[in-house]
């Protein structure tokens, strides 16, 4: 039987596969003209719906400059449009295009088709099991940080 390996080696291969996958990510949006943070804020937009820049934060877990920067880089690539709020005057809600449904659509698809061949390595039961220890484990994660960050 293999022996357990420690949490400082269970950090470096999963540090050392989300650069892996990061960098299959990145190839894969630049061929379209989008940077990472591009690529996440439209794919919530498509998967959740118009979105505020604060919820859109909260899901991609991204710094508010970094946000700003790739939100005016796609309003002006005429991928999203922003919309006032009736109930908040301050708050705006970004919603996709047309062209930016399309965009993200083809790339998305691009992105699935790649992701589905690179975990293709693993079997069905791995992917269950790897998906469950990952979630379990960053969800203690977070929730032991969570006293610490009131604090």
């Amino acid at each position: 039987m293999p022996e357990t390996p420690t949490a400082g080696q269970l950090w470096t291969v999963l540090a050392r596969c989300f650069k892996a996958l990061s960098n299959h990510v990145e190839r894969t949006v630049a061929d379209a003209g989008l940077g990472l943070t591009d690529f996440m804020i439209l794919e919530a937009l498509l998967h959740k719906g118009p979105l505020t820049i604060t919820e859109i934060q909260g899901k991609i877990l991204l710094a508010s400059g970094s946000m700003t920067a790739a939100v005016d880089r796609l309003e002006n690539k005429g991928a999203i449009v922003r919309r006032s709020i009736k109930e908040d005057r301050r708050a705006r809600r970004l919603e996709l295009t047309p062209e930016g449904r399309q965009l993200i659509k083809q790339v998305f698809g691009a992105h699935k088709v790649e992701f589905e061949a690179l975990t293709n390595v693993l079997s069905e039961k791995e992917m269950q099991s790897t998906y469950a220890s990952l979630k379990k484990l960053g969800l203690h994660a977070a929730a032991s940080a969570a006293p610490a960050e009131q604090a």
